[in-house]
């Protein structure tokens, strides 16, 4: 049975999961008059880079002869994923800021809009439809139809479905809490990492150094987290996670003051 604290936490996930970037979208566009096709893009190019072509890399590698030794090595397997993540993600933002979005206004109001769509599509398609799965998912291990499920699911499938459904039936309230923490991490994150790009796209020369900067931060937090999962209880990992988008959220907002002021300033 999974508890019935743990699937009120589920349901709360799943609201937030998905009204949080909504709202805040909405905000944008009805407060700071945000262009709409702006967030569009942005949850398209998450969609684009991080969802499709990150994965067949991943088939290709982790497939592939290396593939055993880089999963076997938290390590390996960090600074891997980090840079895989880092590279897709940010070159995705660059080149839709650099083709996309080239005629939008010059000031913060585009990255942070970009970023709510490319962050905000990552909170809804990894985390609130997640939730929303996985109270599907607990409604059935209540009613009973563990069985069912197993037995309807393909053969090389059903080991993995044991272990999820197993995990259901032991999380608590407190993990799925630090779920809603991470994801706010996350979406900072974002937003951060799309106003270092934009300014790298808008200022060129000796700006362009953001661009890069931008792929390592990516795969720096990426990575961290991967290895302090590993190593550290959760909350802890969650901690140092935040820390470090707060860091870079802080790192965005100088650079949105700045570029607001260049906007002001050439008008």
């Amino acid at each position: 049975m999974v508890p019935t604290g743990s699937v009120v936490m589920m349901a709360v996930n799943a609201v937030l999961g998905i009204a949080v970037p909504v709202v805040l979208a909405w905000w944008l566009v009805k407060k700071h008059h945000a262009n709409v096709n702006t967030i569009l893009i942005g949850a398209g190019v998450f969609f684009v880079f991080a969802l499709l072509l990150e994965p067949m890399l991943h088939q290709v590698v982790l497939k592939g002869p290396h593939g055993a030794t880089i999963t076997g090595n938290v390590w390996y397997y960090a600074l891997y994923g980090g840079l895989a993540a880092g590279i897709f993600e940010e070159t995705g933002r660059f080149l839709a800021m650099k083709f996309l979005l080239k005629k939008e206004p010059a000031g913060a109001i585009t990255p942070v809009t970009y970023g709510m769509g490319h962050g905000g599509l990552e909170m809804i398609m990894i985390f609130g439809l997640s939730m929303i799965s996985n109270l599907v998912l607990s409604a059935m291990i209540n009613a009973g139809q563990m069985d069912t499920l197993l037995s309807a699911s393909p053969a090389d499938a059903r080991g993995q479905l044991e272990t999820q459904l197993s995990q259901l039936e032991t999380v608590g309230i407190g993990a799925l809490a630090m779920g809603l923490w991470e994801r706010a991490s996350a979406l900072i994150l974002q937003l951060g990492l799309s106003v270092m790009v934009w300014a790298a796209v808008r200022r060129g020369g000796k700006w362009l150094w953001l661009f890069p900067a931008a792929i390592l931060l990516h795969a720096l937090v990426d990575g961290v987290a991967v290895i302090l999962s590993k190593s550290v209880p959760l909350w802890a990992t969650e901690t140092v996670i935040l820390a470090m988008a707060l860091s870079v959220g802080a790192i965005g907002y100088l650079l949105a003051r700045s570029l607001n002021r260049d906007a002001t300033s050439a008008l």
